[in-house]
């Protein structure tokens, strides 16, 4: 049965999968990148962070020293006590694999030391009619979190004004959210739907393009755009500044544009698990098609 104490352990196994092991998408664009790079450093930049995630998944350690901030997105069939659970899960977590105690509060800094506190954990709930709940992580580190950013365009700037921005945000962020990224863009809805919509559209493999054809064609233009920057891996120059860009789109106001950046830093970290009512689990680190 679908317990709040399977989903704890749920919750921990799922993390633990995150921060310790890539999705094979992600690697196999990082492998690409190593082999297509022409510029030495940007190849040695490369082969690091490759020989780093070989040596995390190996030893089952986090990848990164920043373990980020755990954000859920929770969907299909609602199970009662959930959020709790998850809570106690990322308390776990924080102590079992370990997890770095991001979590603080804004203003005094006070830092409880498990990664829970007002409002920690994101949880995103979408219910559905699915038989299952399907509960997938995406720790977040601060590098490249910092470098999120919204505009409020007039609609008249078009898709020209929405290129301009993520170009100029991009190469304004420079090596600070450890590129190679993956670029997260969020297109219309309300401000705060069009962070969503961004951060969302990162969950979306590498390896699967827009169903949206003009999204699509946004994305490669500007994953050509911004690999043209000469920003290269961690800074350092090159020609791989970007792994791929993830549109994802809603209805807006006629009189508004709101277009919203949420960049991925190279440890694209992120995995799933679908819980059924018998209590079976399902994992997956590519995500559920």
């Amino acid at each position: 049965m679908r317990t709040t104490k399977l989903v704890e352990d749920v919750t921990v196994d799922l993390l633990r999968m995150a921060v310790t092991s890539l999705p094979e998408d992600v690697l196999t664009a990082l492998r690409l990148a190593e082999k297509e790079e022409t510029n030495e450093i940007a190849r040695i930049q490369l082969r690091t962070i490759l020989a780093n995630v070989e040596m995390a998944d190996r030893r089952t350690l986090p990848m990164c020293q920043d373990t980020g901030l755990p954000v859920f997105f929770v969907s299909g069939r609602c199970i009662p006590h959930l959020e709790e659970a998850v809570r106690r899960g990322v308390a776990r977590a924080t102590s079992e694999i370990p997890l770095r105690p991001n979590a603080v509060q804004p203003l005094t800094r006070a830092n409880p030391g498990d990664n829970l506190g007002k409002g920690m954990p994101h949880i995103h709930f979408h219910p559905s009619d699915e038989d299952f709940t399907e509960i997938t992580v995406m720790p977040k580190g601060a590098g490249s979190e910092n470098m999120s950013a919204l505009s409020m365009l007039n609609p008249s700037q078009g898709a020209r004004g929405i290129k301009a921005f993520v170009l100029d945000t991009v190469v304004a962020a420079g090596g600070k959210p450890c590129p190679p990224t993956i670029v997260g863009v969020g297109i219309g809805g309300t401000a705060d739907e069009a962070m969503l919509l961004a951060k969302r559209s990162l969950l979306r493999r590498l390896d699967v393009p827009n169903q949206d054809p003009d999204l699509r064609r946004l994305e490669e233009e500007l994953k050509d755009a911004l690999n043209s920057t000469g920003i290269g891996p961690m800074g350092l120059g090159g020609q791989t500044t970007v792994l791929g860009v993830r549109i994802e789109d809603a209805f807006t106001h006629t009189a508004s544009l709101p277009v919203a950046i949420c960049l991925q830093c190279w440890a694209s970290r992120r995995a799933s698990a679908r819980i059924f009512k018998d209590g079976h689990v399902e994992y997956s680190k590519e995500g559920f098609r």
